[in-house]
């Protein structure tokens, strides 16, 4: 059955008149110059209309830690890369693609569907269900024998974590007014830092633990490597996170589209692709934003552990500890002033706030990262890695706060769902792949790995700053078209 909440903020699609539901009933008409169903609401909810404060952020809490589980049990194999060229004998691409496009792909397609599942049912069941199923395969990674099998292992992660952000998403949307959203969101997407930082901590200390151990005897598993282990360590507090995501509280839904008499309806899927058409300029515009911030992460988190040990010959317990301490420190303090900013400015009239920071991100990123990665010392490196990953992080929650602001309830799944799709095809495909990719088919030179990831952040930065100078003018006139 279809979720039933539905209350608050509504929009009718025919005489396009807003409804604030509680506590009197207000209707205000006004014409839309794009067309009947780009009508939205011209007056914000109150905040009294909204769950508690404790409700809302307990749940955001539940829902960073799914999001901090997705990103650890994605991101272990980082740590993982010297033992699995071994065992399996695969090159530096096929680790990009085991990292990258083998979740990517996956994840993405997806996406998709799961985000239109997110606009019809109870978003807090969808989510349970995939913390269940991610946590199995990541689980399932520690028996796979070959290239294909660990590939085949991937992609169930990549299917079972696609259920997460367009459920997510849409759920903090519906629990927090405009003004509070991006710092909401970026409490949420703290789980990539903390996810990111917490297996870099945790795969360097097991990958160095485990290096010299002879193969492990286990109950129905048999002899597996040691190293192995690390997978079912990542895996196994699923369960107890799906526990935790079933006592949340399913959000009433708001800023709903309604038909001619009122009633609010979910749209088909040729009605909810025209509301995203309509705006698509702001939407391939964050998209790419998101995207090439993503594409800078992924090449540090993928590539980093292995760029310190080939260059500066650190043992993994020390790489895992440097970086996962500065993903966790910095990242987190990058989201949550980046949430900050983007909401005062919010706060000022100036709806563009989101991209302002992305932009902020983007250079920053662009002046430290690529310049890190080419330094001869390892010190100057954690340096310049400090204020890049402070900065990799400013504009993760707003940004998907900025999308989630100019669309009705009834799309934010799939808009979300199509986001997540560019972000994990550009970001983790790019990111992952192309400094492996670089490395064996340009340098071929494991010892030119700096080198690689150095031309992936410069060509994502350039890029993604191109895109937000290019969104500025039409996402203030769908944000208008909105919020008039």
């Amino acid at each position: 059955m279809p979720s039933s909440h539905s209350c608050g903020c509504r929009i009718e699609l025919g005489a396009e008149r807003w409804h604030c539901a509680e506590p009197q009933e207000i209707a205000v008409a006004h014409q839309s110059i794009l067309s009947d169903e780009h009508a939205l609401p011209s007056r914000e909810a109150g905040e009294r209309d909204y769950a508690s404060a404790r409700v809302a952020w307990y749940m955001v809490f539940v829902l960073m830690l799914c999001y901090t589980l997705s990103y650890a049990d994605r991101q272990i194999l980082a740590f993982l890369v010297g033992p699995l060229k071994q065992d399996l004998h695969i090159s530096d691409t096929q680790v990009g693609l085991l990292q990258g496009l083998a979740f990517a792909l996956v994840y993405t397609l997806c996406g998709l569907p799961m985000g239109a599942l997110a606009d019809r049912f109870s978003r807090r069941n969808i989510v349970a269900l995939g913390v269940i199923f991610w946590s199995i395969t990541t689980s399932l990674c520690s028996i796979a024998r070959s290239f294909a099998s660990l590939a085949a292992a991937r992609m169930g992660v990549g299917i079972g974590e696609a259920t997460l952000s367009p459920c997510a998403f849409s759920m903090i949307t519906d629990s927090f007014p405009a003004k509070r959203l991006s710092s909401a969101l970026s409490v949420y997407t703290m789980g990539i830092q903390l996810g990111s930082g917490l297996a870099l901590i945790i795969g360097g200390v097991v990958a160095q633990a485990v290096s010299h151990l002879q193969p492990i005897e286990l109950p129905l598993l048999g002899s597996i490597a040691a190293w192995r282990v690390t997978f079912l360590i990542v895996g196994a507090p699923g369960l107890l996170i799906t526990l935790l995501v079933l006592s949340v509280r399913e959000p009433a839904r708001r800023t709903l589209l309604v038909d001619s008499t009122g009633i609010a309806t979910p749209l088909d899927l040729g009605r909810a692709l025209r509301q995203i058409r309509l705006r698509w300029r702001s939407v391939a515009g964050l998209a790419l934003m998101i995207s090439c911030q993503a594409t800078c992460n992924y090449a540090l988190l993928s590539w980093g552990p292995t760029f310190f040990e080939r260059m500066h010959h650190w043992p993994k317990s020390r790489t895992g500890l440097v970086l996962g301490l500065t993903t966790l420190a910095c990242g987190c303090i990058g989201l949550l002033v980046g949430g900050r900013l983007a909401d005062r400015w919010q706060t000022a009239g100036r709806c563009d706030g989101p991209l302002r920071v992305g932009l902020i991100s983007l250079l920053g990123t662009l002046l430290t990262l690529a310049p890190a990665m080419l330094l001869p010392h390892a010190g100057a490196t954690v340096a310049l890695l400090v204020v890049a990953v402070l900065c990799i992080g400013l504009p993760i929650g707003c940004g998907y706060a900025a999308v989630q602001l100019i669309f009705p309830n009834q799309v934010r799944g799939l808009v979300s769902a199509l986001i997540i799709f560019a972000v994990a095809l550009i970001g983790l495909g790019f990111g992952a792949l192309l400094p492996g990719l670089l490395n064996d088919r340009l340098f071929h030179d494991g010892l030119r790995i700096g080198d690689s990831i150095a031309i992936t952040v410069a060509l994502a930065s350039l890029v993604g700053i191109l895109a937000v100078l290019a969104t500025f003018a039409p996402y203030r006139a769908d944000y208008r078209a909105v919020h008039p």
